[in-house]
């Protein structure tokens, strides 16, 4: 049986002994963590965790300080909602402020013992990945972030969006026949979890229609017209601002949700995220593929959980028990919160049929 972590009272969740974690808490069943775009942000998120969590702290700092290279604004001043502080409805804003969130809540389940087997991102999420991964240095995931998310903020706002629809793909396409040229499949995410990409005015025109027959539909808050043929029209400057960037082989297997398998990480040179940002998101293949090579163990790195529900009908439709968890949750950005996504994931493991065979 896999043994569960108690975290001694009278510590904060990372400031547990060195050597006690490796020796006490790490799991036997390896995890695989997961980013995603955006959907997770809100007013506040993970501030609480800066005042909290030295270790969390720590790598937002260092994250900022790398994204300071390229911006003239602070994740600290907007996580904490400082006056002045730019506004998260901003893409050029909030993709930016969530890598950094992202990056260090994944450092923060690390030093709490979570090994980690494999990495996947979705969508932006996968500039996140690639960095905790170690196929990307933080300055060139900061430079990605930034400079890509500047450039949707010149070229495409206002120009559309990106609506998550809760259909299966083969029921999504009848749909946007009357829409074609304007809305275009943007990502597969769960087996009856779809996005799709186009014209604002289309978008709102599909989600009515499909929210009058009580299906779930909304238009993804700050979003843009991204993995769609909008995109087209920016590879020549996305990637020659993206030439300078070195990506390595990773030090963890990561994901890819470009081409739905697993990669080296060498291959994440500036036409990688070209591809990243114009390319259907290949979300659920992954998870399958992941399921198939026996992952049981899948955690969200976010602010709020967007892929949880996508991967559990993932991990149904395969007939796989899973433990499937987010880390924080609109309004529950605490430290309180952490140590019951560390403890559910635990107590989950601890009890899952795999473990009780053991």
């Amino acid at each position: 049986m896999t043994t569960a972590l108690h975290t001694p009272p009278f510590l904060s969740i990372d400031q547990i002994p060195q050597g006690w974690a490796t020796e006490h808490s790490r799991l036997t069943e390896p995890a695989v963590l997961v980013f995603p775009g955006q959907g997770s942000q809100w007013a506040g998120m993970a501030a609480e965790l800066l005042d909290s969590s030295p270790v969390f702290a720590g790598r937002l700092r260092e994250c900022d300080s790398a994204l300071g290279a390229f911006v003239d604004w602070s994740v600290e001043d907007v996580m904490r909602q400082r006056p002045g502080a730019p506004s998260l409805d901003r893409v050029e804003i909030v993709q930016p402020v969530i890598f950094a969130v992202h990056v260090a809540l994944a450092a923060l389940w690390q030093a709490n013992g979570l090994a980690v087997a494999a990495i996947a991102g979705q969508s932006q999420g996968e500039v996140a990945a690639a960095c905790v991964a170690g196929a990307l240095s933080l300055d060139d995931a900061a430079r990605i972030i930034v400079r890509r998310s500047q450039l949707f903020a010149e070229q495409l706002v206002g120009k559309g969006g990106i609506a998550s629809i809760a259909l299966s793909a083969a029921e999504v396409e009848p749909l946007l026949a009357p829409y074609t040229g304007a809305l275009e499949i943007a990502g597969v995410i769960g087996p009856r979890t779809v996005t799709v990409a186009g014209e604002l005015g289309a978008l709102d025109d599909l989600v009515a229609r499909l929210s009058g027959r009580g299906i779930p539909a909304k238009v993804v808050p700050a979003s843009i017209p991204s993995h769609c043929s909008f995109i087209e029209p920016l590879h020549s400057q996305l990637t020659e601002m993206l030439a300078g960037i070195n990506p390595r082989p990773s030090q963890i297997p990561l994901y890819s949700t470009v081409t739905g398998a697993a990669i080296d990480g060498r291959e994440l040179t500036a036409d990688y995220w070209y591809e990243n940002a114009r390319r259907p998101v290949l979300f659920e293949p992954v998870i399958q593929q992941l399921i198939a090579a026996g992952r049981r163990v899948f955690v969200e790195s976010s602010a709020h959980p967007v892929l949880t529900a996508a991967m559990s009908a993932a991990a149904e439709n395969a007939g796989a028990p899973a433990v499937i968890t987010g880390t924080l949750r609109r309004g529950q950005g605490d430290i309180a919160q952490v140590r019951k996504a560390l403890a559910s994931v635990r107590e989950e493991v601890d009890r899952s049929p795999a473990a009780s065979a053991a």
